[in-house]
């Protein structure tokens, strides 16, 4: 898995294009990953692509990452954003380049998103631009891992 990047989705992701859509959109999480696909292979990158509205799940599959050879990771933490703990130290403790996206910008919603536990450790974040900030993060990531296109 040396070419592999992981992007994990936390909760409620899995409700993409119909949850809130004036907020996220319409597009849905099955459209982000072909999104996610399209752009990791223009560096030579492959995508695990998971989501899951289990904070210790989320966890494990940084372990998992870390273990497999991973690239590095990027993130929509969703709810998890402002209380995982957890999730920052699995970030801090594998060590993966990990870059944190938003679909929307989290600076402009209510003032509880503003702060990201998971920026504290990611070394790039992404806001604001829809789901099109998951190919602007694995653009960013490939850079950081000296991907070429």
């Amino acid at each position: 898995m040396a070419n592999t990047v992981y992007v994990i989705n936390g909760p409620n992701l899995n409700s993409l294009g119909t949850r809130e859509p004036e907020k996220y959109g319409t597009a849905t999480l099955a459209d982000v990953e072909k999104l996610c696909r399209e752009t990791a292979a223009r560096f030579g990158l492959t995508v695990e692509f998971r989501q899951s509205n289990h904070e210790g799940e989320i966890v494990d599959w940084f372990h998992e990452a870390k273990a497999n050879g991973a690239r590095g990771v990027v993130i929509n933490p969703a709810g998890y954003t402002t209380t995982s703990i957890a999730i920052l130290d699995a970030i801090w403790a594998v060590g993966l380049p990990t870059v944190e996206i938003h679909i929307t910008n989290i600076h402009a919603r209510e003032a509880f998103r503003h702060n990201s536990y998971i920026s504290k450790a990611a070394r790039a974040v992404i806001c604001g631009f829809g789901v099109d900030g998951y190919a602007l993060a694995i653009t960013g990531l490939a850079a950081m891992v000296g991907a070429k296109s």
